[in-house]
């Protein structure tokens, strides 16, 4: 005879809607687990919640402002609050925008909302890659994570593109006039594409409509699908931690999400919110009422991009025309594209000679310029099997290095970021050719120089400061902190008093690991690759130079040693006392 188990039934309302909410999804066992996943409290973490905040925040403000916006290109008559545009023919899209920003209520302050937030996002992502990338957090088993990742920037690059691309002002239409280009440039079939993206000859009558579709559904979209994976593997994962005591490879030292990270999350949002919201109402962004509607004839001086998609036409500017004598526009012949006169053969026989086929035009100086954001984009996302295949070294990895303890990565990271900035400067040129009175021919010269030489010396720098600050850290571990007091030895000399350090900061300073040169090693067959040497040589450039950390007999020595000569000092004092 078996008794039935008595159905808890909770006392209150709220308690009541909990356990029918929970007997009917199973919601609490999800909570329990994920309440107790462990994440550590460092203000570098603080980075990647912010892009997720302002991702929320332009969720918000988009469906406002979607309610509002009408993606035509069809012709109109602006009649709407704005005076100095009043009767001027433009397109229904750019006039909606016009009424959004003067005639909604609230809705100039949820566009800037919407574009500061855009800008806060792109950024939060890329300074929150640069900190997984210079501490080592991409390391196994985390590759994945980091192409998602990767691949999210990209996604917020194209979010940002296709939004700013939407009033069909004439700061948005010329941007889109550089797409353009670069998408004719591609042989054979960029016209085609041109041609299909746009509905027709440049600008067309349809692609405000096919880039507010891309911006309001796929891309978030792709985005909310990225981040559910990338969070997903950041909870399967242990989460990176920093380097101290009590923290090991096996375990991490934070606050559990329910209820401390939570509510510090919590408030954190708001904050965020807070701060653009505050930008918002101040900070005037993308004053598209004083481009006016977009013209194909006319180009407006001194405009550029938002600061995300500026890299890309810096390299555009940099390019030249001709190197010499030599140009980057190449005629090549093709067995297609309609019959070709040959004007030497006419003028030589007097006869038209008529061939099958025709020329197409290859043009260098707008092709070359995207393979430097094809090179920054494909080796950031390969950069985890990249230093792998260097380093030999496919260990699972949790606990992050310090920026100096990885000289080399930290010379890399510095090389790319040496050759975005030259590239984003270089989409203002015109403009600080123009601020500091200089010749823009000369900055252009400069900027190439620095485009070539700058990834370089920024790389020698980096990795001379690194190791000299590892020097430094392996100086105090061994001799102490200076203490700043100058003491007065019975033998008349004068020395610094040197201060131990305590036991946090003196692990800090040893508790790392300094990859050592891997020579070429032969494979099962006893033979050794091409690969593999190619790999040694790399691994050689890189770890050939380097700080051992200090070894526990070498800080044994040392504290013995200090121990001595205060010793000595004791004696000496009270000898000359006696």
């Amino acid at each position: 005879m078996t008794t039935q188990q008595q159905e808890f039934i909770p006392a209150t309302t709220t308690g009541r809607i909990a356990n029918y909410v929970d007997t009917r999804t199973g919601a609490s066992k999800m909570v329990r687990e994920f309440g107790r996943k462990i994440f550590p409290d460092h203000w570098t973490f603080m980075f990647g919640e912010v892009a997720l905040y302002t991702f929320v925040i332009l969720l918000l403000s988009g469906t406002f402002l979607t309610l509002f916006f009408d993606p035509s290109m069809a012709h109109t008559t602006y009649l709407g609050s704005y005076k100095p545009l009043y009767g001027i023919e433009m397109s229904v899209a750019y006039a909606s925008t016009l009424d959004i920003s003067f005639d909604i209520r609230g809705g100039l302050f949820m566009r800037q909302v919407h574009h500061w937030a855009a800008i806060l996002f792109v950024a939060a992502m890329s300074v929150h890659m640069l900190r997984v990338f210079f501490t080592g957090a991409f390391r196994r088993p985390r590759e994945l994570n980091w192409v998602v990742g990767s691949i999210l920037l990209v996604m917020g690059m194209a979010a940002g593109f296709t939004g700013y691309s939407l009033p069909d002002d004439l700061l948005s239409g010329n941007g889109l006039r550089i797409i353009d280009g670069v998408i004719k440039a591609i042989p054979v079939i960029g016209t085609y594409i041109s041609f299909f993206f746009f509905g027709g000859e440049f600008p067309g009558e349809a692609v405000i409509g096919r880039l507010y579709m891309l911006h309001i559904m796929v891309i978030p979209a792709v985005i909310l699908l990225l981040i559910a994976v990338h969070l997903f593997m950041v909870v399967t994962h242990k989460h990176t931690q920093y380097p101290g005591p009590g923290r090991t490879q096996r375990n991490v030292v934070g606050y559990p999400v329910g209820p401390v990270y939570a509510a510090k999350a919590g408030g954190f949002f708001f904050i965020v919110f807070g701060v653009v919201a505050l930008l918002a109402a101040f900070f005037t962004i993308n004053a598209v009422w004083n481009y006016g509607p977009y013209d194909p004839s006319p180009v407006s001086a001194g405009t550029q991009p938002d600061w995300y998609i500026g890299w890309v036409d810096g390299a555009l500017r940099l390019m030249p025309g001709f190197l010499g004598a030599f140009p980057f526009e190449w005629q090549i012949p093709f067995p297609w594209g309609g019959d070709h006169i040959d004007p030497m053969h006419t003028a030589a026989t007097g006869a038209w000679n008529l061939f099958p086929g025709g020329t197409n035009t290859i043009v260098w100086n707008v092709l070359l310029p995207m393979l430097p954001a094809a090179i920054l984009i494909g080796g950031m996302m390969f950069w985890p099997w990249i230093e792998r295949w260097v380093t030999k070294d496919n260990r699972e990895h949790h606990l992050l290095d310090r920026p100096r303890n990885a000289p080399w990565r930290t010379g890399v990271g510095v090389a790319g970021v040496v050759w975005y900035a030259v590239m984003w400067a270089a989409a203002s040129s015109d403009l600080v050719a123009t601020h500091f009175h200089v010749a823009l021919n000369d900055v252009t010269y400069w900027l190439r120089v620095l485009f070539i030489v700058g990834p370089f010396v920024g790389f020698i720098v980096a990795r001379r400061i690194a190791l000299a600050l590892q020097r430094k850290d392996r100086e105090i571990v061994l001799h102490g902190r200076e203490a700043g007091i100058i003491e007065f030895s019975p033998a008349g000399g004068f020395s610094e008093r040197h201060e131990q350090l305590d036991d946090y900061r003196l692990w800090k300073l040893v508790a790392f690991e300094s990859p050592e040169y891997v020579p070429a090693q032969p494979n099962a067959k006893g033979r050794i690759t091409r690969g593999e040497k190619s790999r040694a040589r790399w691994s050689k450039l890189f770890f050939e130079d380097r700080v051992a950390p200090v070894t526990a007999a070498e800080l044994a020595e040392a504290r013995k040693h200090s121990a001595e000569l205060a010793l000595m000092q004791q004696r000496g004092h009270q000898d000359q006392l006696d």
